[in-house]
């Protein structure tokens, strides 16, 4: 069966990259361009795994994480926090409210994906923690 990730960005041109890669790897990609629209498909979809732009307008990938990670629904789901910003603190509070990974802009797409894949897996192997 086919993995779906849902890819949150409000980059046009950066969706547009990771939509490609991802596909030519395999997967079922969606798309969410705000943190709102990002929390609604990830109930609606319940992808296998999420990458999710830290600076997003509205609500932020931060915040985005958090909701997520208190959702029964969608509480397992691997995030990959994708962002602009290398600080420390910024990673260090992504990994507070449950994000998984972290890639920083610019990225290389092979390691994009070849990470993608690997929590999609390690979530798969462990179905279980979907309920």
């Amino acid at each position: 069966m086919q993995q779906h990730v849902l890819v949150v960005d409000d980059e046009a041109e950066i969706r547009d990259v990771l939509d490609y890669n991802l596909r030519a790897a395999g997967f079922a990609v969606d798309h969410a361009d705000s943190g709102m629209v990002a929390v609604a498909r990830a109930q609606s979809l319940l992808p296998d795994a999420i990458v999710l732009d830290v600076n997003l307008p509205g609500l932020d990938g931060l915040a985005v994480c958090e909701i997520l990670r208190l959702l029964p629904s969608t509480r397992h789901i691997p995030i990959l926090m994708l962002t602009a910003l290398s600080s420390g603190a910024t990673r260090k509070l992504g990994r507070q409210l449950g994000a998984d990974a972290f890639m920083t802009k610019p990225f290389s797409p092979r390691e994009l994906v070849a990470q993608v894949a690997k929590l999609a897996q390690a979530r798969a192997i462990a179905p279980e923690a979907a309920e």
